[in-house]
């Protein structure tokens, strides 16, 4: 280490910080996520621009995004191709905002029948007759 460096936390302070095994930040360096400073015996030692490093993967998974569309976010020269895989994944994420909105529409229509059995609710059966689409003979159950 170089006087002044600041890679000054081990692996073990690191995860402990983060509720991490030390193992993922091994897997993450082995992908090239992360790239701690090495001391003496090849010991790992960790900057504090390390942590903003583990918070952005970690902010990053939480946001549905795979590791390797994190190492690319995080190593790539280009920013439009950054810019792509944000676009392409939050059209992704704005589909399936789209898919849990529509299935919690479907969950409350049945919650909101008066009926004991919710199958027999009018809005129900018309929310499935929906799904099974115009042509189809409905069949309402007994």
């Amino acid at each position: 280490m170089q006087p002044g460096d600041d890679a000054t936390m081990t692996i073990g302070e690191i995860a402990g910080r983060f509720g991490l095994a030390t193992h993922v930040l091994r897997h993450w360096e082995s992908m090239g996520l992360l790239t701690p400073a090495r001391v003496v015996a090849g010991r790992r030692r960790y900057r504090s621009a390390d942590l903003y490093r583990v918070a952005t993967i970690l902010r990053a998974k939480e946001a549905g995004l795979s590791l390797e569309q994190i190492r690319e976010l995080l190593t790539s020269a280009v920013p439009t191709r950054r810019r792509e895989i944000l676009l392409r994944h939050r059209a992704d994420l704005v589909a399936r905002i789209d898919a849990l909105q529509d299935s919690l529409r479907f969950i409350d229509g049945g919650l909101e029948c008066e009926h004991d059995d919710f199958t027999a609710c009018p809005h129900y059966q018309a929310m499935v007759r929906a799904r099974i689409g115009p042509h189809a003979t409905p069949h309402i159950p007994a």
